[in-house]
């Protein structure tokens, strides 16, 4: 990667990257996978290791910086960053005011995404069927996770940074969600938005902590068994669809610590059943939205077979 151009564009997909973690439900490493750079991802993330710490130590900036694919990793987290930091309020409006043509959105990306890397696996065998199937019920029962309330401590924060970054490199179940579960989205998004630097280190120490770790177990089961670990994270997209069923009727509700009344169960319904409620299905502009949804992905890996043939 040595032209301006593969920067911009390594950097839009970190924007895209960061842009899905926001929602509950849409996966970063879905991004990454979809647009050829997660593999990359893995090994620079891994190659973060002791051997790298005693390079840094010594002062031997260029070999530390080459070492770690320093100029992939900064590249791709500026995009993240900026979009985690420009994003969350737009995306926290979208949710609020327009939750069926976004999650429209994010099913259509979600579900081409799904069949465009299953379709990395050019011979199908039971096992990987299996794979494939295992993925999809392990998705699907995370999202069934009723959300729960839980402390607001620094050790909670930074187990919850932890668990939730391995969930953003997965390709289907969004760390956001993950955080939902833990109880822990709306307080992460307020301390982005409202910049609380003391909450903002923990999560992110937790973040870095369980990346390192989760990175290198990912990437050996990727080089290991890579048919069965691209089946199962197929399946693992499918079974995410789940969570981002455009229509819901909430079952329960809680009171978060604003005093604000908030979904705390809820199950996926159909258009009809979702008007019969009192609420307007939106249905065209689902389909429009779901069709821009799958109209993204294609061209993105349209163009990215574009850029491999001219390489």
């Amino acid at each position: 990667m040595t032209r301006l151009k593969d920067y911009i564009l390594l950097f839009l997909k970190g924007i895209g990257m960061g842009g899905a973690d926001v929602v509950p439900g849409v996966s970063g490493g879905t991004i990454a996978f979809i647009t050829g750079i997660y593999e990359e991802l893995l090994n620079s993330i891994k190659s973060v290791d002791l051997e790298a710490i005693k390079l840094l130590s010594k002062f031997k900036w260029k070999a530390f910086w080459e070492k770690i694919n320093g100029r992939f990793l900064v590249t791709l987290i500026g995009g993240i960053a900026v979009s985690l930091l420009t994003l969350s309020k737009l995306i926290g409006f979208l949710l609020a005011n327009y939750p069926i043509q976004l999650w429209s959105f994010f099913f259509g990306l979600v579900i081409i995404s799904s069949i465009l890397v299953a379709r990395e696996i050019k011979e199908w065998k039971i096992i990987m069927v299996l794979a494939l199937i295992i993925g999809v019920v392990i998705a699907f029962l995370i999202t069934e996770f009723t959300p729960a309330e839980t402390p607001e401590s620094w050790w909670f924060i930074f187990i919850s940074g932890a668990i939730a970054i391995c969930a953003m490199i997965l390709p289907g179940i969004s760390g956001s969600f993950i955080l939902l579960i833990l109880g822990k989205y709306t307080f992460v998004i307020n301390a982005v938005n409202e910049r609380n630097i003391p909450i903002i280190l923990i999560f992110g120490l937790g973040c870095i902590v369980g990346i390192l770790s989760f990175s290198r177990l990912l990437s050996w089961l990727l080089n290991k068994f890579h048919n069965l670990m691209v089946a199962f994270l197929s399946g693992f997209m499918i079974g995410s669809l789940n969570k981002i069923w455009p229509w819901k009727e909430t079952i329960q509700t809680y009171v978060d610590r604003h005093g604000v009344v908030k979904p705390l169960v809820q199950e996926n319904v159909l258009p009809t059943a979702y008007q019969a409620l009192g609420n307007e299905p939106f249905v065209l502009q689902a389909i429009l939205f779901g069709a821009l949804g799958i109209g993204l992905v294609v061209f993105i890996e349209k163009l990215a077979h574009l850029r491999k043939s001219s390489n």
